[in-house]
């Protein structure tokens, strides 16, 4: 595997190395698949956090969805008024929330 040269290729291995040694732990331990209660959820700490890590070491950029690529987000004028709220007398009011 090809790495940039502005990465420390001494920081990658050892990133590379924590996520395949998680990995491993994950596949072979039973108990390393389930929750403990001072770590949490075990493959989020062996598999997941150095999974991200590595990839914040190599500066990916998160993917965008194709659809949010493609349209511009703008937000949308009505061309009427604003809606009023309609006056309730207190007699008519009443007799509708008893019913």
């Amino acid at each position: 595997m090809q790495t940039r040269p502005d990465i420390h290729s001494g920081l990658d291995t050892l990133m590379r190395h924590a996520v395949a040694i998680g990995v491993a732990i994950v596949a072979l331990l039973p108990a390393a698949r389930g929750f403990s209660p001072t770590f949490g959820w075990m493959p989020l700490w062996l598999i997941a956090m150095p999974l991200c890590a590595w990839w914040a070491l190599h500066r990916f950029r998160v993917p965008a969805r194709e659809t949010e690529a493609a349209v511009p987000v703008r937000a949308r004028r009505r061309a009427g008024a604003q809606a009023r709220r309609r006056r309730v007398s207190m007699a008519r009011g009443r007799h509708s929330q008893a019913a």
